[in-house]
């Protein structure tokens, strides 16, 4: 090439132009995406969308992040790994679907182990360490958690005692579900919450314990005639980030999303209590009995609680020991 005065004047300019092109691209930030499992009317996908609108606004658009609800990227057991793989940055999973990979990740799930809000909270504290250090080995961290409100059981008959639930086909959905199923004598069968309409439908399952909130997600007045509130669990979802990807963002981004998910884990947990009468005061007006339980409901549902503790403690180790440990001491 002949270096005339023409030529380098030419790519001066193409390179200004990169420059700028350079600069656009940096001014556009990054663009995450954010993969969830529930429906857009649940409180849990409602916080989501509040902690992205808090994201965007405290970094004035330069983290943009896209969200993908009710699984219509990736169904709950992917997403974990989907983060991981850099498929999308974000993602929120119930923690206790993950208990195959890890039988900690099942603590909450443990049956009455917590039985109220306040319990659960308290458990969720001294657990999330031990669960950010198995997270971080796996490139994620832990932006925040929120509680479910409390599981009940839907049939279309009163449960009296667990007895009732003997040979129904039970809907699990983790470790724990599946557990408790085959120590009632009923029938595990695996069915995420967007199926259980179809599959309460078709037969494949006749009864579950699942919160209120999920059944007013599924319409459980379609296919189940009573509830009965028995606080079974208060499991937890977990929101979390790429680690990768979360420190590549400049400083101030990085503090923007740690008190964006501060504020969503005290924002959730306050839905989470509103849920819970919501839900069943919506179950009741199109149609649901609700069913308190009886004692031997209550006493035979404490014989399985103690004995998931027990099996829950010693399939997860020195780790499990020592939260139960101080979880029982105050």
């Amino acid at each position: 090439m002949v270096f005339t005065r023409r030529n380098l004047l030419a790519a001066s300019a193409a390179g200004a132009a990169g420059l700028g092109g350079a600069g656009a691209a940096r001014a556009q930030g990054a663009r995450w995406g954010f993969a969830t499992p529930y429906q857009d009317t649940n409180f849990h996908t409602k916080n989501v969308r509040a902690f992205v609108e808090d994201v965007q606004k405290a970094t004035n658009g330069a983290l943009q992040i896209q969200l993908h609800t009710n699984g219509s990227l990736l169904p709950m057991p992917q997403i974990k790994r989907g983060v991981q793989q850099g498929q999308v940055q974000l993602g929120e999973i119930l923690i206790s679907a993950y208990g195959n990979e890890d039988p900690f990740f099942e603590v909450d799930g443990v049956p009455l182990l917590a039985p109220s809000f306040e319990a659960s909270v308290k458990l969720a504290q001294l657990a999330r360490p031990y669960i950010e250090a198995r997270f971080q080995r796996t490139g994620l961290s832990i932006l925040y958690n929120v509680p479910w409100p409390p599981g009940g059981f839907y049939s279309n008959a009163r449960i009296d005692s667990l007895d009732a639930l003997r040979g129904t086909r039970f809907r699990t959905f983790n470790t724990m579900t599946n557990r408790f199923a085959a120590l009632v004598g009923a029938n595990p069968t695996l069915v995420q919450a967007s199926e259980v309409p179809q599959a309460f439908a078709t037969g494949v399952i006749n009864g579950m314990v699942t919160s209120a909130a999920t059944g007013v997600d599924t319409q459980a007045w379609d296919y189940c005639k009573v509830f009965t509130p028995v606080n079974f669990t208060y499991t937890n979802n977990i929101v979390f980030v790429r680690r990768r990807d979360f420190e590549a963002l400049p400083a101030a981004q990085r503090t923007a999303v740690q008190e964006a998910a501060q504020a969503a884990q005290a924002r959730g947990l306050e839905m989470s209590r509103a849920a819970e009468k919501e839900a069943q005061d919506t179950l009741a007006a199109r149609g649901l009995k609700i069913e308190q339980p009886s004692q031997a409901l209550r006493d035979g549902l404490s014989r399985i609680s103690a004995t998931m503790t027990e099996e829950w403690a010693a399939k997860a180790g020195e780790d499990g020991k020592k939260l139960v440990e101080s979880y029982r001491a105050g």
